[in-house]
């Protein structure tokens, strides 16, 4: 059975090597349905201050909750996928996920001027944060289980590019559907997008061969040469302080990204005065932006062997866009005149520094991975996205306190401070040869 399918549906022989190809596929589905709703149910911000009849700190509160609910619940899911495996948990988390979108269908979406009380659409997107918290931790071993060291940089940035794409899709299709039939459409489209995916997941996702037969194969995706002979670390990597820098310095660089994407929209609409074209340009050449960046560093990085190097290189870049953002947007609350060049002006640093903020997931999800091993890589991943995502939890809920303590310049000086702390914070540079990544617990320090 080399040329086909094993009993188990496993696939073997040459396909195996194209097989991967599909694997990824999934986890770029899984990942893309998830962010159209964590990422372009945000974009759809105005509308849901109108619609749910909130103001900017409930607007902050229910877009907040998403992010709660997917920071609680993704170590729990990242310990599960190294129990359970890759398969159940991704079925398991788009299913019920879309279970908890259709229920926001039917029970939390304005009627006409009826709108649901705040507590019931906060609750409703907590729950869809715990289920949908499942995705990132489960595509991510997936991947790193069936490509090698020195092309996963490649495909898990491919992967991670999910997560603009995506947003970028529901940045475009969101507000368009929120203004033309309600909330009702909006996340009946998206409960439709993660079934869909579940489907495709159920046909195609499988462990590779020798992960379920455990053979001494199964060492190619753990065993990457380490220096002087040493092993990989087995304990848990909960334990490692390499894996924490990384995930913290991640969380710290997410505050722009975040501040962006949950209220890129109202800074936008408010302050720029910029029409719904323009916002939705602008929020969606953010996510596509971000998709490009995404793609080419993991190429790049794989080559040089430079992970560290790049991600610190971001958060420095990253500080500088936002700390100019800052600025101009103080110069522009002093002059309101040409306030359409002044939209357009502000709109192109938005995209400029979201891009920038965005473009560094695929290589820290990559250096988590390889420094965890692929067995342990869904914990290792989920201390990742934990991180991240009590960031969007607390960035919205800090944004309009920081309005009215500041207005937007005192919003995007503190996205600047936040971007250049995850300087240090992040694993100092490690020299590798892009051939063997060559890379450990032991060696971050």
């Amino acid at each position: 059975m080399a040329n086909g399918l094993t009993a188990s549906g496993l696939i073997t022989g040459h396909r195996t090597a194209s097989h991967r190809w599909k694997v990824l596929g999934v986890g770029f589905a899984a990942n893309a349905s998830f962010s159209a709703a964590f990422s372009g149910i945000p974009t759809t911000a105005v509308y849901l201050r109108s619609g749910y009849h909130l103001g900017n700190d409930g607007l902050g509160l229910v877009l907040g909750m998403l992010g709660l609910g997917i920071a609680v619940s993704e170590l729990p899911w990242g310990l599960l996928t190294d129990r359970w495996g890759d398969r159940r948990v991704l079925l398991l988390g788009l299913l019920s996920t879309a279970a908890a979108l259709a229920g926001l269908t039917l029970f939390a979406a304005p009627s006409g001027a009826q709108a649901p009380h705040i507590a019931t659409l906060a609750l409703g997107l907590l729950l869809v944060g715990l289920l949908g918290g499942s995705v990132n931790g489960s595509s991510g071993r997936a991947v790193m289980a069936w490509f090698r060291e020195g092309e996963r940089g490649l495909a898990m940035s491919i992967r991670q590019t999910a997560v603009p794409a995506g947003g970028g899709v529901g940045a475009l299709l969101l507000p368009l559907l929120a203004a033309r039939f309600g909330f009702v459409s909006v996340y009946a489209v998206l409960a439709l997008a993660c079934a869909i995916t579940a489907a495709f997941a159920w046909q195609w996702l499988h462990e590779p061969a020798h992960a379920e037969a455990g053979d001494a194969r199964a060492a190619h995706a753990d065993a990457v040469p380490v220096a002087h002979g040493a092993q990989p670390v087995a304990r848990s990597p909960l334990g490692e302080i390499g894996i924490w820098r990384v995930a913290l310095g991640a969380g710290a660089l997410c505050v722009p990204q975040l501040a962006v994407v949950t209220f890129g929209t109202v800074f936008l609409h408010d302050f720029g005065h910029a029409g719904v074209l323009t916002i939705s340009v602008a929020m969606a050449a953010v996510q596509v932006g971000a998709a490009i960046a995404r793609v080419w560093s993991g190429r790049w990085t794989d080559r040089r062997g430079n992970r560290r190097a790049y991600m610190r290189g971001c958060s420095l870049l990253t500080a500088v866009l936002f700390a100019a953002l800052a600025l101009a947007t103080g110069v522009a609350g002093m002059q309101h005149a040409a306030m359409p060049m002044v939209g357009l002006i502000l709109a192109s640093m938005i995209v400029l520094g979201g891009v920038s903020a965005s473009a560094w997931h695929g290589v820290a999800f990559t250096e988590l991975a390889t420094l965890a091993g692929t067995q342990r890589a869904g914990t290792a991943l989920a201390i990742g996205n934990t991180c991240v995502f009590l960031m969007l939890f607390f960035t919205p809920l800090a944004i309009p306190p920081l309005l009215s303590l500041g207005s937007w310049p005192m919003v995007w000086t503190v996205a600047s401070i936040s971007a250049l702390i995850a300087l240090p914070v992040f694993p100092r540079v490690q020299r590798i040869g892009a051939a063997s990544g060559a890379q450990n617990c032991n060696a971050a320090r």
